[in-house]
């Protein structure tokens, strides 16, 4: 199983990652996680060239990350918010591959 998790807080978002393999079908056939890269990766690379917002990204086998270094603003908060759409509309579809976690902070 796939578990994404998102932070976030007041002002907007933190960090997101996305671990583990969906298991769907075999390495190189499944949808499932062919789908979840494709969204993950591309919202990374549009909030590094369409958005000012500074992340730091990590990768490895069944990992990927990232943490906003200053928060988001409004261009990546679409972005993030796209995102959540999309894996909320796989998650709806193929629930036993993918988890999907809101975490709320505060820095009170």
């Amino acid at each position: 199983m796939v578990t994404a998790t998102v932070v976030k807080n007041s002002s907007g978002y933190e960090s997101f990652s996305c671990k583990g393999h969906a298991g769907f079908a075999k390495s190189g056939k499944d949808i499932v996680c062919s789908a979840i890269s494709a969204l993950t990766i591309n919202t990374a690379n549009s909030i590094m060239t369409l958005t000012d917002t500074k992340i730091s990204v990590s990768e490895n086998d069944g990992f990927l990350s990232w943490k906003f270094d200053e928060g988001s603003d409004d261009r990546s908060d679409l972005l993030m918010d796209s995102l959540l759409i999309g894996l909320g509309s796989l998650e709806e579809e193929y629930g036993n591959y993918l988890k999907v976690e809101i975490k709320e902070v505060s820095h009170d």
